[in-house]
């Protein structure tokens, strides 16, 4: 039977003693605090999302079909339980729906890959929209990736190489997503981005994005919006100096 390939190219082309200082060209200006310990920045995934209703499709109804094994990202596998669901959708028609994946060699203590047998009609030149949705019931949050791609055929997804898609991307707690270079705003504050330091990013007290420093320098935070228009506060810590450096208002989403 003709295999559909649902690809590496799914969703591959689918974040007390304080003294203020003020930048004399206009800069932000910089709350500096000493912290001992690293901060342990991170982002809180939790939603109130209901259970989805889906359905196994009807294999009768299709010629063709694709295995898939999904794997979970690193900051989402402690949150996997035997009550999670993983769908794929074709043009909003769910294809292909799975559970966690029993390990066998009894290495893992915590399931955090998803096998899917999945099914179309489409021919191999045909374009079609993909969805992933992926249901985390301890967070009870839905993540849903998707992307417009033309199939390929005999070939399977995540077997010869890993498939690890960036479902935290698709939070639908956030409905804004940008990924943000922030030297420049750290530079204007006096701060010299060091390979490295701490890097989060802030609307209010709630955590929104969370970077490390590259080793080149450079730093960007992938930061994550309720709405349009919230004002970022960036916090940058010093891991060498134990210095906490806080920019309010640094950046609006």
């Amino acid at each position: 039977m003709k295999k559909i390939k649902l690809m590496s190219l799914l969703l591959a082309s689918l974040l007390i003693g304080a003294c203020g200082s003020d930048d004399s060209d206009g800069g932000p200006a910089v709350i500096e605090t000493e912290l001992k310990q690293t901060p342990q920045w991170q982002i809180n995934w939790s939603n109130n999302q209901e259970r989805p209703n889906w359905t196994e499709p009807n294999a009768t109804a299709y010629e063709n079909w694709t295995f898939l094994m999904i794997q979970i990202e690193p900051t989402l596998q402690p949150y996997v339980s035997d009550g999670d669901q993983m769908a794929l959708f074709i043009n909003d028609e769910l294809r292909g729906l799975a559970k966690p994946a029993v390990d066998l060699t009894g290495a893992l203590s915590t399931p955090r890959s998803f096998v899917m047998k999945a099914y179309g009609n489409e021919t191999v030149s045909e374009r079609v929209n993909i969805k992933l949705s992926y249901y985390c019931q301890k967070l009870k949050h839905i993540f849903t990736l998707s992307d417009d791609i033309k199939f390929d055929s005999e070939e399977m997804t995540g077997l010869d190489e890993d498939f690890i898609p960036p479902f935290t991307e698709g939070a639908t707690k956030y409905t804004v997503k940008k990924d943000v270079d922030v030297e420049s705003i750290l530079r204007r504050a006096g701060i010299t981005p060091a390979a490295g330091n701490l890097i989060g990013a802030f609307a209010g007290e709630e955590c929104r994005g969370v970077a490390t420093v590259s080793s080149s320098g450079s730093a960007s935070v992938f930061i994550l919006g309720r709405s349009a228009g919230e004002q970022i506060t960036l916090r940058y810590y010093d891991v060498v100096n134990k210095r906490l450096y806080s920019i309010a208002n640094a950046l609006t989403l």
